[in-house]
């Protein structure tokens, strides 16, 4: 039951309507029996700062942030975690005491999902996009012992910066272009992870950024994108025999992260993922 205790979180986005987070963490408080209610809430771009506002205006305990609000909601948080310092993006907002402080759980639910069916160690991977989520798993992945790391996106010059600064924060190189490069680079790929929104629901039929014709049996996919979560581009990866790893995985770990620094208790990761698949079927 929500009382005038109830403590209030949510996630803001443009758009938010499709997101799955009020249904995986409102079972997981349910579950634990704690005192919290999950919204989503629409902001749209460019009102990052009205959303600042209005979270400490209502008392607002906790915010997950997604696309177009991590990187430019930057500038009016209050105090940034150093691990959301060092990546220069947030997912994860807390209220305490009057201040709002930023953290970035998106690398660590990447990097556990792809920890389940593989060892980092040594591994190539190409990171598709050059948003909030591809500089926190790029800079997670930095961190992971990985072989090489590419990041590729329609604008050459946004994933270059990423690329600049992981070179000028941990002292890695890391190669960053056009999507043209896609072809040439899969072939000794381990990993492909996409991170853009392409297939996200409702552009679910949008064609994605490879194809069957150039993914290999020895690659692992692993899509952001949740709703769906068959999406065409792990459709693709399965025509090709490749392992796949559906956006879910990564939405359940880095929302259990969220869930710990909200409520300071661990996360039920199996009831979050069964409220998620069973909306989604």
């Amino acid at each position: 039951m929500i009382t005038g205790k109830t403590n209030v979180v949510g996630v803001i986005g443009d758009p938010v309507e499709h997101s799955l987070s009020p249904i995986m963490h409102n079972a997981a408080f349910n579950h634990l029996k704690l005192d919290y209610v999950y919204v989503a809430f629409h902001v749209k771009k460019g009102m990052a700062k009205e959303a600042i506002e209005a979270m400490k205006t209502f008392n607002i305990k906790g915010l997950n942030v997604t696309i177009p609000h991590k990187v430019r909601i930057l500038k009016y948080i209050d105090e940034i975690d150093e691990t959301a310092k060092l990546i220069g993006a947030v997912n994860t907002l807390k209220l305490e005491k009057g201040k709002v402080w930023g953290f970035n759980t998106d690398g660590i639910g990447c990097v556990r999902a792809l920890e389940e069916v593989t060892n980092l160690k040594g591994k190539n991977v190409i990171i598709l996009g050059a948003g909030g989520a591809s500089r926190a798993i790029t800079f997670q992945l930095a961190s992971s012992n990985v072989g090489s790391l590419h990041i590729l996106n329609r604008t050459p010059e946004n994933a270059k910066k990423i690329a600049e600064d992981i070179k000028e924060k941990l002292g890695i190189k890391v190669f960053a272009g056009g999507l043209e490069h896609l072809k040439e680079k899969i072939g000794d790929a381990d990993i492909l992870i996409n991170t853009t929104p392409v297939g996200m629901y409702p552009n679910i039929d949008a064609r994605p950024l490879a194809t069957a014709d150039i993914l290999h049996e020895n690659l692992i996919v692993k899509d952001l994108v949740y709703n769906p979560p068959q999406t065409r581009l792990l459709k693709e990866a399965e025509k090709a025999g490749a392992k796949t790893i559906s956006g879910i995985k990564m939405l359940v770990y880095q929302g259990a992260e969220s869930f710990k620094i909200w409520t300071g208790k661990e996360a039920p990761t199996s009831i979050m993922e069964k409220a998620i698949l069973k909306t989604i079927r």
